[in-house]
């Protein structure tokens, strides 16, 4: 599912004409990201391997355990190009599959977003406080959308059977 992810966000795009690019496919060349190495292509395989085996262990995963899965995600950079899209994406589905109110990384949140991923390890609550911020934004704007939507009476019966 994941490299399926990447497939179709990098399909027609420049990136998919260069023959080592791989889309759909684990990277063929190293990369770096925020000056930080990232797993090398030759063991990219095993360490997404890992990472998936670890995270199916449980079958209900909670706020925090999606985060660490990102930045775990994120630190292993599986693509050439596409890997910030594609694990917000993961994000996104996770969030949905275990019952959690998803959340989308606008331009306000970006650059705290990216200071929680390079500090998660020295101090999570940066990236959890982000993301959490922005899951109040994704809130705002569903129920937004519901009242403009949504007639009246239809969101009454909604909330009645809560």
């Amino acid at each position: 599912m994941i490299k399926e992810f990447h497939r179709i966000l990098k399909t027609g795009t420049s990136d998919a004409d260069i023959s080592w690019f791989n889309v759909g496919d684990y990277k063929a060349v190293g990369n770096v990201v925020a000056n930080h190495e990232t797993t090398a292509p030759e063991d990219v395989e095993d360490a997404m391997h890992d990472l998936m085996d670890n995270y199916d262990a449980a079958a209900i995963h909670s706020f925090d355990q999606l985060l660490q899965f990102h930045v775990k995600f994120e630190r292993i950079h599986p693509f050439q190009d596409g890997n910030g899209r594609v694990g917000r994406l993961i994000m996104f589905r996770e969030c949905l599959k275990n019952d959690i109110i998803p959340f989308i990384i606008d331009a306000d949140h970006k650059d705290f977003y990216y200071r929680g991923l390079q500090e998660y390890f020295h101090e999570p609550g940066y990236l959890r406080d982000t993301c959490l911020s922005a899951q109040d934004n994704y809130t705002v704007y569903c129920k937004k959308l519901v009242k403009d939507f949504i007639p009246k009476d239809e969101i009454q019966k909604i909330e009645y059977t809560r």
